[in-house]
């Protein structure tokens, strides 16, 4: 039996339909701190774009400061909230008393031998004056006045958001276990990515 070409028209045009309704899933844009480039501490590009659609917590660091403790807190919020979208990135500096005199490979032996630390840490560099990296001029002089201002010692932090617009300012004292910090980043990972 011969089969007509106009009975298979309709079936042809169902089969193209059916491939045009397929829901196609839009690519997250890239906003904020998350279009910056960073320097890693291997020296080489590390666009802040990898951690796009997670919460995380900015901290410039220093291994011989009064606040150094606060790395144990910072690795513990990022053990704590990792599966559910966070992420703490360490950017060593020795901008205030010179209280980070190492190598990169020094820093991230210093924190991984006393602290255990596994969260990102990126390449040692100025957060404040004249010669701040990018990052920082982006976080204290950027499109959000309401968080400008020159950083004013080390372990101070900036909570960004999914999209990465910065939600939060914290001074050094506020430890990474302060209830006010900890719930501004559940408060943050509870939004929709």
């Amino acid at each position: 039996m011969k089969t007509s070409p106009l009975i298979l028209l309709p079936l042809v045009v169902l089969s193209i339909a059916g491939v045009a309704a397929k829901k196609v899933e839009p690519a997250k844009s890239v906003q904020g701190v998350y279009t910056q480039i960073v320097t890693d501490m291997d020296g080489k590009p590390a666009p802040l774009s990898a951690y796009a659609g997670k919460v995380a917590m900015i901290v410039n660091t220093a291994s011989r400061c009064g606040f150094t403790p606060q790395y144990e807190g910072l690795q513990a919020l990022q053990a704590k909230y990792r599966d559910k979208g966070f992420v703490v990135l360490g950017f060593p500096s020795n901008d205030f008393m010179w209280q980070e005199p190492g190598s990169n490979s020094e820093i991230k032996l210093f924190c991984q031998k006393n602290y255990k630390v596994d969260f990102p840490l990126f390449n040692k560099d100025h957060v404040k004056g004249s010669e701040k990296q990018a990052l920082y001029k982006y976080l204290t002089e950027g499109p959000q006045a309401e968080f400008h201002g020159e950083i004013g010692w080390n372990f101070e932090k900036f909570l960004i958001g999914r999209d990465g617009r910065i939600v939060g300012r914290y001074k050094s004292g506020i430890a990474p276990d302060d209830g006010k910090l900890t719930g501004a980043i559940e408060a943050e990972l509870g939004k929709a990515g």
